[in-house]
């Protein structure tokens, strides 16, 4: 039987010139090209009568050609093709640039076509189009397919490419649903779906086609997020007690909150259970307390005999827990290490010596803890912190480093609801929905760049009453091409470029300095050493500071460009400061006029709380912007749009785990097209 997966080149009329461009439209395969969907139809439905053409609008007009077109060339070199278009009454003029194909077509007087363009009025009056699209009327009164195309390869080469693979291949797809499924939903067959979706002669055609492939989607996605939880071992669960919980409460330099205690009470619940490993997320808005609450599980494993290692996104971060979990561990046999892409080698085998042989009770790094060397004696528990900047498949490599460890995930980035269940669908969920005792509210202001002086005052004020601040840029460095044409607005400022600007100008005499992400470890730690001390008044930086970065005397932040952030990211921003005792401010700088920048900023200025601009940010942005440029570490989604269909995503999430609850590893002869197609989806995002 033929296979849906072969090369494109090989798909009947394609051929090695042709596939080289559908590869540059990242159509590799006949599978690609029929799951490669229009991006809008052209309607082709009830033409307009000559009577109703209306200058300015797009409209399809059936009729057929009135005389033989002409041919010509401008003085520049430019081929003009002209033809008449009648009704059997009115007439119609087209015009069409450069297109030695259309003429042949325009010679048939005898046939009706359809053409679908824009209408204007040309100087004497009358009405015409320039370079309309044509379709013969015969069968074409429908809505037509509009593909992403490319130079040497239109959309309507493409649809004719769709058509043979839909005959040649359709057969041979595999419908991932079962027959009962399908009329449990009211859901066609996957090759219907297919060709509705590709050429639906209705919108009730194309409103089942999306239905049916939408649940595909979300089912596959779920059942390949459910799987890895489910799939993990039981017999080597490590049960730890909840014993030792209120002595490492009462070591704390603070009193926990309600909310933290809540938490690390359902943690220790789950990981009492020596059957099933602890699968949870920790998700609490900025300042909530989440690494008090980590350090609380890891303290009770350590006291069970047991190791621990937690992941963070960046060195920053990294160093950032590895102090404060010293500080939470002073004096006790606690024992805590860190390994990152910077540890020296020598530190490195001594650290990885150590933690084999069990005198490490908490590791802490970033992706260097998940490299192959590393090894522990007995890991019970796995921690990582800002999850979404790893994804599912490097979560997994964490959790491989010990039989079947507890697992949490920590996440300062607030997530509604559609949107976890996409990213943590085998997680149960513990919310930190208190602010720990002392923290701020932080006042925030959108302003323009006039307001410039007036800010540069209010931070030399700030700094001269002994606090400190921010200043964030969204660039590191210069870059060439820092204008309107490549970046949509104004240039950038550069973290680099305005630390200079700055300390020679109206920071002179204060002590400033500069942080981002291309810097060398040792100089960011050097950096922001200072800034903890106390020895930097102000920090010029990117956003490398976004999470992690705890200074309770920093009181101020001020964000350039802040059109060039999402509200999510904002907001971690904005988390930096407030954590001391002191009123804290944040100051969004933009130039952007635009109603949606406006709406942006009337968000962040009107509310401090996290989840509620979460659910504004993904409303705002759609879920494939949430995180950034691929942070989730998920496929993106071809159809599915968690704000509108958060109910096919829950019925696809129950019916997931309904399966999954029967056949555990999708071994059932019933389920090897869905198996197939979980092994697809995850092998290209691994």
């Amino acid at each position: 039987m033929q296979t849906p997966d072969v090369d494109i080149q090989y798909l009947k009329g394609v051929g090695e010139k042709r596939a080289a461009l559908f590869r540059k439209l990242g159509v590799n395969t006949v599978r690609d090209l029929l799951y490669d969907f229009p991006f809008r139809y052209d309607d082709l439905r009830n033409p307009v009568p000559f009577t109703d053409l209306v200058p300015g609008e797009t409209q399809c007009v059936r009729g057929s050609i009135a005389f033989r077109p002409s041919q010509g060339k401008t003085p520049g070199g430019m081929l003009i093709t002209k033809a008449t278009v009648t009704d059997g009454l009115r007439y119609l003029f087209l015009t069409y640039f450069n297109n030695r194909f259309i003429y042949k077509d325009l010679l048939d007087e005898e046939t009706e076509f359809l053409f679908y363009g824009k209408v204007e009025l040309d100087r004497e009056g009358r009405f015409c189009m320039a370079a309309p699209k044509m379709f013969r009327a015969e069968g074409n009164d429908t809505l037509h397919p509009v593909y992403h195309a490319t130079e040497g390869l239109s959309s309507k080469v493409i649809a004719g490419t769709v058509r043979t693979a839909l005959d040649l291949f359709g057969d041979s797809l595999g419908d991932p649903l079962s027959a009962d499924t399908r009329t449990k939903y009211g859901l066609p067959p996957l090759k219907d779906a297919l060709r509705r979706i590709h050429f639906p002669k209705s919108e009730e055609d194309l409103a089942a086609a999306r239905r049916r492939l939408i649940y595909d989607e979300l089912l596959v996605l779920q059942l390949g997020i459910l799987k890895e939880g489910q799939e993990i071992p039981s017999e080597n669960v490590r049960a730890v007690s909840d014993a030792p919980l209120e002595d490492f409460f009462a070591r704390l330099p603070f009193s926990p909150t309600g909310a933290q205690r809540r938490a690390a009470a359902e943690c220790l619940s789950d990981m009492g259970d020596d059957c099933r490993p602890m699968r949870r997320l920790l998700q609490g808005d900025v300042g909530s307390g989440k690494t008090a609450v980590a350090a609380a599980l890891v303290w009770c494993t350590a006291k069970a005999g047991y190791q621990s290692v937690l992941m963070a996104p960046t060195e920053v971060l990294a160093n950032q827990h590895y102090k404060t979990f010293l500080r939470f561990f002073e004096g006790t046999q606690v024992q805590v290490r860190l390994l990152t892409g910077s540890t020296k080698a020598k530190e490195r085998r001594e650290t990885l010596s150590l933690l084999e042989s069990g005198a490490v009770d908490l590791l802490i790094g970033t992706h260097a803890v998940i490299t192959e060397d590393v090894r522990f004696h007995d890991l019970a528990l796995a921690v990582t912190d800002e999850q979404h900047r790893f994804g599912v498949n490097q979560r997994g490599a964490l959790s491989g480093k010990g039989l079947s460890p507890h697992v949490l995930v920590m996440s300062a980035t607030p997530i509604p609801r559609t949107l976890s269940l996409i990213i943590y669908g085998d997680l149960k969920i513990s919310v930190l929905d208190e602010k720990p005792a002392g923290r701020q509210e932080i006042d925030t202001f959108a302003v323009d760049p006039s307001y410039r002086e007036r800010i540069y005052a209010f931070v030399k004020k700030q700094v001269d009453a002994g606090r400190q601040a921010y200043i964030v840029c969204p660039l590191a460095e210069e870059q060439e091409d820092e204008d309107e044409a490549v970046f949509g607005t104004k240039a950038r400022l550069s973290a680099e470029g305005y630390r200079k600007e700055l300390s020679e100008g109206v920071f002179r005499g204060y002590s400033t300095a500069l942080l981002h992400g291309k810097m060398k470890p040792k100089q960011k730690d050097a950096v922001m050493a200072d800034f903890a001390a106390g020895l930097t008044q102000i920090l010029i930086c990117t956003v490398v500071i976004e999470v992690g970065v705890d200074v309770p005397n920093a009181n101020l932040i001020v964000i350039e460009n802040a059109e060039s952030f999402g509200l999510s990211q904002l907001h971690q921003l904005r988390g930096r400061v407030g954590r001391g005792t002191e009123k804290s401010y944040c100051i969004l700088i933009s130039d952007a006029e635009g109603e949606k920048a406006k709406e942006r900023f009337g968000i962040m200025t009107e509310t401090n709380d996290g989840f509620q601009i979460a659910e504004r940010d993904l409303e705002l942005r759609g879920p494939g912007d949430f995180f950034g440029a691929r942070q989730s570490g998920l496929p993106d989604l071809r159809l599915a749009n968690l704000m509108t269909d958060s109910r096919v995503l829950y019925t696809a999430q129950r019916d997931a785990k309904a399966i999954l609850d029967r056949d555990p590893a999708l071994t059932d002869p019933s389920h090897a097209a869905l198996k197939k197609a979980v092994n697809r989806l995850f092998a290209e995002i691994s």
